[in-house]
């Protein structure tokens, strides 16, 4: 017969908690250790009470929960931290996995998945909700930044402080038809049409500020 999952919670809101607990305690193959409103007493109580799973939030009153596991981990090296939270930022995300956390769900996350996720991190998976797993992904996906050479960029800049093509050949000592041309240049290394576009898109991107 194989034994329960044995699991710890940190919460600090009070319904959220009780809720949890319920769920847990009512679950078929889970067993609740404990559970702690803040870090610090969480860390004292890990000293003894040994778990499978920690769901942890980010936010907490003192030191918050991203900070809190490498601590943990240093007295439950095996425990499998799987953040349950409301925080969906990108770099949020990222710092709780670089720290140690081996999932991340969002609050609101159905029973039945939290359940699956738990089962999932002991098989050896790293559950993450839907959303911020597309958060992650477009994050890497990385747009190639155009090259634009050091005189390109001389004169989106000068576009990009309002000068027109006279003004901008004016202060680089060359031809208006120069400009033109570098401008032309600008529009295709960027793909866009105007000036106005292509200032956007330097900003977004970037080049300019």
């Amino acid at each position: 017969m194989e034994e329960d999952i044995r699991i710890y919670i940190i919460e600090d809101d009070e319904v959220i908690m009780e809720s949890l607990q319920f769920l847990i305690k009512e679950e078929l193959g889970f067993r609740l250790t404990g559970g702690s409103v803040n870090a610090e007493d969480a860390i004292l109580a890990l000293k003894y009470v040994h778990s499978d799973v920690l769901l942890l939030d980010v936010s907490l009153p003192g030191m918050n929960g991203i900070e809190a596991i490498p601590l943990i981990k240093e007295l439950q090296p095996d425990l499998n931290i799987l953040m349950l939270t409301v925080h969906e930022d990108s770099d949020t995300v990222f710092s709780a996995l670089r720290n140690g956390a081996i999932g991340y769900l969002l609050k609101g996350t159905p029973p039945n998945n939290l359940f699956k996720g738990i089962r999932d991190v002991l098989q050896g998976g790293a559950p993450i909700s839907p959303s911020i797993a597309r958060s992650i992904v477009e994050t890497f996906r990385v747009e190639n930044i155009p090259v634009l050479s050091q005189r390109e960029m001389e004169v989106l800049i000068k576009l990009s402080d309002g000068n027109n093509n006279s003004q901008i050949a004016k202060e680089l000592f060359v031809s208006a038809n120069t400009i033109k041309a570098h401008i032309k240049s600008i529009y295709k290394k960027l793909h866009v049409h105007t000036r106005a576009a292509a200032i956007r898109k330097a900003m977004r991107k970037g080049l300019i500020k």
